[in-house]
């Protein structure tokens, strides 16, 4: 008399189980749907944007900074007070690369590159000299060390260069176009750099043991492309993509432009990029 209502029981079971295990497969399969859709969503969300020059030349202002260098965190505090320059973007644009030589102190620099060093070695060897330093300012590809003087930042020499146009519809590919000034011949490269401020790092030893630093406009990442003619003037693509190590406030671009082969900025670009 217990057979039946066993048997119907565990074959009733049976299909409830299969139908669980269905419907919790159908749902994780949603959520995965769903977690690549706003994956994919918020990328495709960012904002377009777009930044110009005037003809007249905007100023391209490097620092090469160390957070083992107990001399830079003077001339980082000036460069972050550039932040609430009115003349920030239209008439300078600045960038602070951090070099890794002074990383045998005992901190490592957690933005330095080699790629940085050589920057500053290539420019002191167009220069003539035979050492390189920190806090170093180049200014328009020459030696700048009368940085301290003017709070709001350095001057544009106002000379009709040309002008030059970035955009991007993701934040990553960029599309630039420059139209050099009248007589202006040659082969131009294209250079980007995406920054970041508002960083802040506890150094825990070397020269700045026990300081809590502050960082705006490190470079965080830094390419390179060629330029082609067209009938408007000469036109170039770049890809530069975020690799975020830290949490930065806020992200900006610059963008400058060289005679091929050469170092000095004819003009550059730059702005904030929307959050």
């Amino acid at each position: 008399m217990m057979t039946k209502p066993f048997k119907l029981i565990r074959s009733s079971k049976k299909p409830i189980e299969q139908q669980r295990m269905r419907s919790r497969s159908i749902l994780e399969t949603l959520l995965l749907t769903l977690m690549v859709f706003s994956t994919l969503s918020s990328k495709a969300q960012r904002a377009p944007v777009a930044f110009e020059t005037t003809e007249h030349r905007i100023a391209l202002l490097e620092l090469f900074s160390s957070e083992g260098c107990s001399s830079c965190p003077p001339a980082e505090t000036w460069l972050s007070g550039l932040t609430r320059s009115p003349r920030l973007w239209r008439d300078f644009v600045p960038l602070s690369f951090h070099v890794d030589y002074w990383d045998y102190l005992g901190w490592r620099d957690p933005w330095a590159t080699k790629e940085f060093s050589d920057r500053q070695r290539n420019y002191a060897e167009a220069w003539r000299r035979d050492s390189v330093y920190t806090p170093g300012f180049v200014l328009n590809g020459r030696e700048w060390r009368e940085w301290w003087r003017p709070t709001d930042g350095p001057r544009s020499e106002g000379a009709k260069v040309g002008i030059l146009k970035i955009s991007s519809k993701d934040q990553e590919h960029w599309q630039v176009r420059f139209e050099p000034g009248s007589g202006s011949k040659g082969e131009y490269a294209i250079h980007a750099a995406l920054l970041e401020s508002g960083l802040v790092s506890e150094v825990k030893a070397g020269e700045n043991r026990g300081r809590r630093l502050t960082h705006d406009f490190v470079v965080a990442a830094l390419t390179e492309g060629s330029m082609k003619v067209d009938e408007n003037g000469l036109q170039g693509e770049l890809l530069l993509r975020e690799n975020r190590k830290t949490k930065p406030q806020r992200l900006a671009i610059a963008v400058w432009v060289t005679c091929a082969g050469r170092l000095e900025p004819v003009q550059a670009v730059g702005g904030w990029l929307p959050n």
